[in-house]
């Protein structure tokens, strides 16, 4: 049997969802237009995702803990830094839209990594993350689906069968984080309400998914969390 090819995130898909997010709102203070506006990419490695900001008008900076990952396409862009999402070289307040994609199961401490993104939030700005939770078919990413069986075990076994140790290694760069912790995170988060909840990668009649515990987990696939800084 072979492995799974490795999960990718759709760039294009994603910037949908985020402009469709900011049209559907009924608040008439909810963003119409990024123009002029400013987005911190967090662990947005190469660019992708800051450059389709640029491109709709963002002033964008991304920034990444591995200088690897951002010079993934060449040199590193204007706008590119390489900083830790624990402690983001950002002021307070300093951006209208802080933006993570599959970055978050890769922090062991996922919850000051969203307590930053609050802060360095505009009072009215967005705060826009999703991450591939544990327990999804994809949660172990390279070693999926064995990590249903443990993460350990899934990555021995991949380091058998390719000679090598994964990329994302349990414990090291990929931790087990749940659409429930995730979700009471986000609705007792200081400084932030509860915008929307989305299954990322699925239809939008699967929203209601997300109130069914322990289903809502192995079915989600990537959890989408969607914020306003209070």
């Amino acid at each position: 049997m072979n492995d799974r090819p490795a999960f990718r995130a759709d760039v294009a898909r994603s910037v949908r969802l985020f402009r469709a997010f900011r049209t559907e709102q009924a608040d008439p203070a909810g963003y119409t237009s990024l123009d002029g506006r400013v987005v911190a990419d967090i662990g947005g490695g190469p660019g992708y995702f800051a450059r389709e900001f640029r491109m709709a008008g963002a002033r964008a900076v991304c920034l990444d803990t591995d200088s690897g990952e951002l010079a993934g396409l060449g040199r590193p862009g204007p706008g590119s830094a390489i900083a830790s999402a624990l402690r983001l070289p950002l002021a307070t307040g300093a951006v209208d839209v802080c933006f993570s994609s599959n970055v978050l199961e890769h922090v062991a401490d996922w919850e000051a990594m969203l307590a930053e993104m609050v802060r360095v939030t505009r009072p009215g700005g967005v705060i826009f993350v999703s991450f591939t939770n544990w327990l999804s078919p994809w949660g172990g990413h390279e070693t999926s689906p064995w990590h249903y069986l443990g993460g350990d075990r899934a990555a021995r076994r991949y380091q058998r069968r390719h000679g090598r140790p994964p990329k994302n290694r349990y414990g090291t760069s990929l931790f087990p984080v749940s659409v429930a912790a995730a979700l009471a995170w986000a609705r007792a988060a200081g400084g932030a309400v509860l915008a929307d909840a989305v299954p990322r990668y699925l239809p939008g009649w699967t929203r209601p998914l997300l109130r069914v515990p322990v289903l809502r987990e192995f079915l989600t696939w990537n959890l989408l969390l969607v914020l306003r800084r209070t």
